[in-house]
């Protein structure tokens, strides 16, 4: 696998979105970001902009985003696009990374989660950075458990919090160095 045959999917957005593609673009790797009409991502580089017809491939009940989450959500109209976004993303990158808190439910917190629980569905590969306990963490045998993960598959789903820390940063950074420096 070599850096120009991987690809990131995320949704560009201030925070930990906009590190993952900044570290995509300093090791050569393709970054594809979702968006959709009138949503202005932090990071432009190389956006796709979802149709009402591609957003609705990513919909699903609120009400079953809620009880998989165990939280209701206000602005319903907005968030159910931004959920939908993120679809797209953990549905084209087979590799989930996430940066953001695990809650003691074994969800994470905010837009954030419902990436990774997206990404459990599909019984896909997913790590997650706990900014809490400044660890990465990996989804095994039902648990969360310490991991220092790499990039090992062609497409891989970065997304995360807005609120990145300055350690949520470097465990990006790391996570690329530890997956495509030579």
């Amino acid at each position: 696998m070599t850096n120009e045959t991987v690809t990131i999917y995320s949704g560009g957005l201030k925070g930990a979105e906009e590190t993952f593609g900044e570290c995509a673009q300093k090791f050569g790797i393709n970054e594809i970001n979702f968006s959709f009409e009138g949503h202005k991502p932090s990071r432009d580089k190389n956006i796709t902009l979802l149709s009402d017809e591609e957003l609705k491939k990513g919909n699903i009940s609120m009400e079953i985003v809620s009880a998989r989450m165990g939280r209701r959500y206000a602005k319903v109209d907005k968030i159910r696009k931004i959920f939908q976004i993120i679809f797209h993303m953990v549905n084209k990158g087979y590799q989930v990374f996430a940066i953001g808190w695990i809650q003691s439910d074994k969800t994470v917190k905010g837009g954030t989660g419902w990436g990774v629980e997206l990404a459990k569905f599909f019984n896909r590969p997913i790590s997650v950075f706990d900014q809490d306990k400044n660890m990465w963490f990996t989804w095994k045998e039902n648990e969360w458990k310490e991991d220092e993960p790499v990039i090992s598959h062609k497409t891989f789903c970065g997304t995360g919090t807005r609120n990145l820390s300055d350690e949520g940063k470097k465990a990006i950074e790391n996570l690329f160095n530890r997956s495509f420096a030579s």
